[in-house]
C-alpha cells in the first residue's frame, strides 16, 4: 500500500479508501491510485479486510441434493445474484437429511467464516423444534414451511398446481389422476394438497395419489400403473422428469398422448418443449427465486431487525401438446395426438391466456 501511495502520489489513507470503495475521493485521484495499483500488482488482501470490518463478503449454501433440476438451476442463480452484489458463494452439500447433519453443517459455515446462509432443503428438517440456527448468522431458506420461524423464498407451488389441474378440467376431462413426489418433501406436498383442493372446489373426488421419486424412472414405474386403468384420462405429474417417465410408459402401453390420456408436468425445465408430445407445464422462475434469496438475505444483513416471513415467486402455465380434451369430448381427434401410429408436433410452447 506504502508503495502505491508513493507510485500515485497520494497518502496511504487515500489508497486504503480506493481499493475499500469509500466515498469522498474525487475521480483524478482515484483514477492515479487505480493506475498505481496495476502497475504494481496490487491486490487488497481480503482476509485482512474481513478482519477489519468483521465481514467476509461470502455467503453459505446448504444444500442436500444437485441432483434435482431445481436445486441446481437456484444454486446458479445464487451464485449469479451474489457475484453481481461482490459475494462469493461457499456451497456445504449434506449428504443426509438429517436434524444432526443440518446442525453440523451451520457449524461447519461457522468455521469456514461466511456472513449469512441460504439453506435449500425441500424436507421440513427446519420445522423442528429441536433443530437451532445460529443466533448470529441471518438465514434465508428456500422451498420451506418455515416462514412463521425463518424469511423463506419459494416458488407458488400451490397456485402453479391449482393452474393445472384447473386447466385440464376446463378441457373437459372428469378428474385429474396426480403422480406426486416423494413424502417428506415440502413442495411435493404443497403440489398435492393444491392438487387434491382444486378436485374438491370443482366437485370431484380425488383419485388416489400415485407416488414418485421426481426421476423419469419413478415416473415410468407409475406410468405402467396409470396406463392400466382405463377411467385415467388426464395426469399432473409434480415435475417434469417424472412426466418424461410417464410418456414413454403410456406410450409403450398404446395409450395415446393426447388423444387417450393428457399430461401436464411443473417445472418447464428447458427439454420439456423437445419430448413427445411437447409437454404442457408448469414454469418456475429458478431465477428470480435465487435472486429473492440473495437480496433479502443482505437485507437481513442491513437491517438486524428484519423479521422472519415468506415470499412466492408466481408461476406461469404454459400449454404444449400433451393436453387435449378427452376422448369423445368434441367428437374430434385431439390435436397433436401422439401414440404408437401418431405423427409428432412441432414443439413450440404457447403460454395459458
Amino acid at each position: 500500500m506504502a508503495d502505491v501511495a508513493r507510485l500515485a502520489g497520494v497518502s496511504s489513507q487515500t489508497v486504503s479508501r480506493v481499493s475499500n470503495g469509500y466515498p469522498g475521493v474525487n475521480e483524478k485521484t482515484r483514477r492515479q491510485v487505480t493506475a498505481a495499483m496495476e502497475q504494481l500488482g496490487y491486490r487488497p488482501n481480503s482476509a485482512a479486510r474481513a478482519l477489519k470490518r468483521g465481514e467476509f463478503r461470502t455467503i453459505g449454501v446448504i444444500t442436500f441434493s444437485l441432483a434435482t433440476t431445481g436445486n441446481v438451476r437456484t444454486l446458479e442463480a445464487i451464485a449469479t445474484s451474489a457475484a453481481q452484489e461482490g459475494y462469493a458463494v461457499t456451497l456445504l452439500p449434506v449428504a443426509l437429511p438429517t436434524q444432526d447433519a443440518v446442525q453440523g453443517a451451520f457449524s461447519r459455515l461457522q468455521e469456514l467464516a461466511v456472513d449469512a446462509v441460504i439453506v435449500i432443503m425441500e424436507v421440513h428438517l427446519l420445522d423442528a423444534a429441536t433443530v437451532t440456527l445460529p443466533p448470529h448468522v441471518q438465514v434465508v431458506v428456500v422451498d420451506s414451511d418455515a416462514g412463521d420461524r425463518y424469511t423463506v423464498v419459494d416458488t407458488d407451488q400451490a397456485g402453479g398446481s391449482r393452474a393445472a389441474v384447473r386447466h385440464l378440467l376446463g378441457l373437459g376431462h372428469d378428474t385429474v389422476w396426480h403422480l406426486g413426489g416423494p413424502e417428506g418433501s415440502f413442495a411435493a406436498q404443497r403440489r398435492a394438497d393444491a392438487w387434491r383442493a382444486a378436485l374438491e372446489e370443482a366437485g370431484r373426488t380425488p383419485p388416489p395419489l400415485v407416488r414418485g421419486d421426481w426421476s423419469a424412472e419413478s415416473g415410468y414405474r407409475a406410468g405402467l400403473e396409470l396406463a392400466a386403468r382405463d377411467d385415467c384420462t388426464a395426469v399432473f405429474a409434480a415435475n417434469d422428469q417424472m412426466a418424461l417417465g410417464l410418456l414413454r410408459a403410456l406410450h409403450e402401453r398404446g395409450r395415446r398422448v393426447p388423444g387417450e390420456v393428457s399430461v401436464i408436468g411443473f417445472d418447464d425445465i428447458p427439454e420439456s418443449a423437445s419430448f413427445l408430445p411437447p409437454l404442457s407445464t408448469v414454469h418456475q422462475d429458478f431465477g428470480e427465486v435465487g435472486r429473492l434469496c440473495v437480496q433479502a438475505v443482505l437485507h437481513k444483513m442491513r437491517h438486524a431487525g428484519a423479521g422472519p416471513g415468506t415470499t412466492l415467486v408466481p408461476t406461469r402455465l404454459v400449454t404444449r401438446a400433451s393436453t387435449a380434451p378427452p376422448p369423445g369430448a368434441d367428437g374430434r381427434t385431439a390435436p397433436g395426438d401422439i401414440g404408437p401410429a401418431a405423427a409428432g408436433e412441432n414443439g413450440r410452447g404457447r403460454p395459458a391466456q
